[in-house]
């Protein structure tokens, strides 16, 4: 390429993947925008920095959450930054109370704010399918995991949308992220002394009453790890809920076959997952240099793993732009690989699944509303802002 791609350019921000494959071609190790970081765009590279954290460090994406213009954000110090062994402690702790009886314990609450939405649904309306399912969903996933008062549900798009956009943020966005760290913070120490006082059926609870070898988390790391589910567990199933409904309407005769037999919705979400993963970018930082297809990454480098880029790498998934929910699964890094794989994968697979339960019950199907898209702004996230669509019979 005859200069540096710009990651946060509005022409990729709007469709990411005709410039991933011409790095896939042509430089698929070099510097990009903003900041020079260096670029894996191959599945083989973002997988193995993705997986070797003796040679790249997860504290790189410390530069996403806390700029030179932030002070402090407990984002910086999230399980999802460490590195072995702080890591390995931190994972096994919150694992004991982040378990897969979370799901059962949520699905009921899902299953009302799926109630509500269809209850809703008139012929002909024009609805922000973001605000009316995608993100109520996540929302009262977290706000029921974590015992929250339910009338915050409407706080958490504002707190995470300044999360997700603190790498990317201009000088006039910059005063209102500071004050919702400032913000979530006071309030979820105030959860989490309440939890202290009085224990309840939650996550919080869970989380202080976690031991490993007699530990317990620090106060600080469970505001971290809090501060972490709330920006991640709810962006990421919003756009994969959104990206879903796009890709049905699409895609209809998909969504013939969905509504004809829901067992291949969890087929639908994999392979949705491979075509338009929510998290587009993990960062690295190189911890030596290190020679990557006859190109030099110098110590200290900051790594974007473009994994928008390895999951669409034709070296691993054939005909990689053609969305198939046939395809032979391959394993996809929509979720990490190695230590940071997500821990919270089956939760959001188990939320975006009830979504797509909804939408293939429904007799009538969405069409686009004509209005252009918006995408939120964000280096490591990508979807839509708003997701306008026509109910129709």
């Amino acid at each position: 390429m005859s200069h540096r791609l710009n990651l946060l350019s509005p022409e990729l921000r709007a469709n990411p993947y005709p410039f991933y494959a011409e790095l896939r071609r042509s430089a698929p190790v070099c510097q990009v925008e903003p900041g020079g970081l260096w670029a894996l765009s191959r599945y083989d590279d973002v997988a193995f920095a993705l997986k070797n954290t003796e040679l790249f460090s997860a504290q790189g994406g410390r530069v996403a959450v806390l700029p030179p213009w932030l002070d402090r954000n407990p984002m910086a110090d999230a399980l999802l930054l460490m590195d072995p062994p702080e890591h390995t402690r931190t994972r096994a702790l919150v694992s004991r109370a982040f378990s897969t009886r979370v799901i059962p314990r949520i699905e009921p609450v899902l299953r009302a704010v799926t109630r509500e939405f269809v209850e809703r649904l008139t012929p002909g309306r024009e609805l922000d399918f973001d605000a009316e399912l995608a993100m109520p969903i996540p929302a009262a996933a977290i706000a029921d995991l974590l015992g929250l008062d339910p009338a915050l549900r409407a706080h958490f798009q504002r707190w995470t949308a300044d999360f997700v956009a603190t790498a990317a943020a201009t000088p006039e966005m910059r005063p209102g992220i500071r004050a919702t760290i400032v913000e979530l913070e006071r309030y979820l120490l105030e959860v989490i002394a309440a939890r202290r006082a009085a224990p309840r059926d939650d996550l919080v609870s869970d989380l202080l009453a976690a031991r490993l070898d007699g530990v317990a988390l620090t106060e600080h790391e469970l505001v971290s790890f809090l501060f972490v589910l709330l920006a991640a567990g709810f962006e990421s199933t919003t756009h994969l809920l959104n990206a879903a409904l796009v890709l049905l309407m699409d895609h209809p005769e998909v969504y013939a076959r969905i509504r004809a037999d829901r067992a291949l919705i969890p087929a639908f979400l994999e392979e949705a997952l491979r075509f338009e993963p929510p998290a587009q970018i993990a960062l690295r930082q190189a911890k030596a240099d290190v020679e990557i297809r006859g190109v030099t990454v110098p110590a200290g480098a900051f790594v974007a793993a473009l994994i928008g880029s390895a999951n669409r790498d034709e070296r691993v998934f054939p005909d990689p732009d053609r969305f198939d929910i046939d395809r032979e699964r391959q394993v996809g890094l929509s979720f990490g690989h190695g230590v940071h794989f997500c821990i919270g994968a089956a939760l959001a697979r188990a939320e975006a699944k009830i979504g797509l339960e909804v939408l293939a019950s429904l007799p009538g199907r969405f069409e686009r509303a004509g209005r252009a898209p918006e995408w939120n702004l964000s280096l490591l996230m990508r979807g839509l802002k708003a997701c306008w669509v026509r109910y129709v019979l």
